[in-house]
């Protein structure tokens, strides 16, 4: 999706609302279906149909439920965590099936049924000059709030668990297979990832601060239609389980 990398902060960082990574990052009331405060929907074409986002539970888990139909949109929310002290990012998720015809080395196929996005904020230091010239120029066409880098982790369909590559539009944002295919479908599938180490992998920097978290089901470059759940969304140290409800 064209948008997504240059919009992951847009209209989030107006709220003040913030949490520490320690918390429960998705506290949901299942009987109000609305995604609660910081929790907002991001929309990148008006003529793009909107990825559909409600409370339910969900087998006995309180989650987002995502419905798309050839359709994206974002649902984000701001995030402060310090990545040195807990930079262990837990989170269940689970979906009907993969898509069938995506293809993350595409631009048309960039779909996902479920995925995961962070946002990170990096010192000037950091980024070359070629980097911060591009950054700049995309910042005059999509917003001031464009990202400096992301990490997107995704259900994939076809690529194998583990596999690492850059987005199809832009080499500030890696895609991380985490599951792929359909052996665990229709399924809450519960997940641990080292934020830190994977953006040290990506981007070879140590330090990165993150701003913001968001998740998506996304399939209007295939067409296709995807179902999806997410929830419990929180960071524990390194060596520590993960806190489920």
């Amino acid at each position: 999706m064209l948008h997504i990398f240059a919009t992951i902060l847009l209209l989030m960082l107006s709220t003040s609302a913030q949490a520490d990574g320690r918390d429960n990052l998705m506290q949901l009331d299942a009987t109000n279906p609305m995604p609660p405060v910081p929790w907002r929907v991001v929309r990148f074409d008006e003529d793009i149909p909107a990825t559909q986002y409600r409370v339910r539970e969900w087998d006995g888990v309180n989650a987002i439920e995502a419905t798309a139909d050839r359709s994206m949109a974002l649902l984000a929310r701001p995030v402060t965590v310090d990545l040195a002290a807990t930079p262990m990012l837990c989170w269940r998720w689970r979906v009907d099936a993969p898509l069938s015809s995506a293809d993350m080395t595409t631009k048309a196929g960039d779909d996902y049924a479920a995925r995961v996005y962070l946002a990170f904020k990096l010192a000037s230091s950091d980024l070359s000059i070629g980097t911060r010239i591009k950054l700049k120029l995309g910042r005059t066409i999509y917003g001031a709030d464009t990202p400096d880098a992301a990490l997107n982790y995704v259900w994939d369909n076809r690529y194998p668990v583990g596999t690492m590559r850059w987005n199809a539009y832009t080499d500030r944002a890696r895609m991380i297979v985490v599951q792929s295919g359909a052996a665990n479908a229709g399924k809450w599938v519960a997940e641990q990832r080292d934020i830190q180490a994977d953006f040290v992998e990506a981007f070879k920097i140590r330090q990165p601060q993150l701003t913001s978290l968001a998740i998506a089901s996304d399939t209007d470059n295939t067409g296709e239609s995807a179902h999806a759940g997410f929830a419990d969304f929180h960071f524990v140290p390194r060596g520590q389980a993960c806190s489920f409800p």
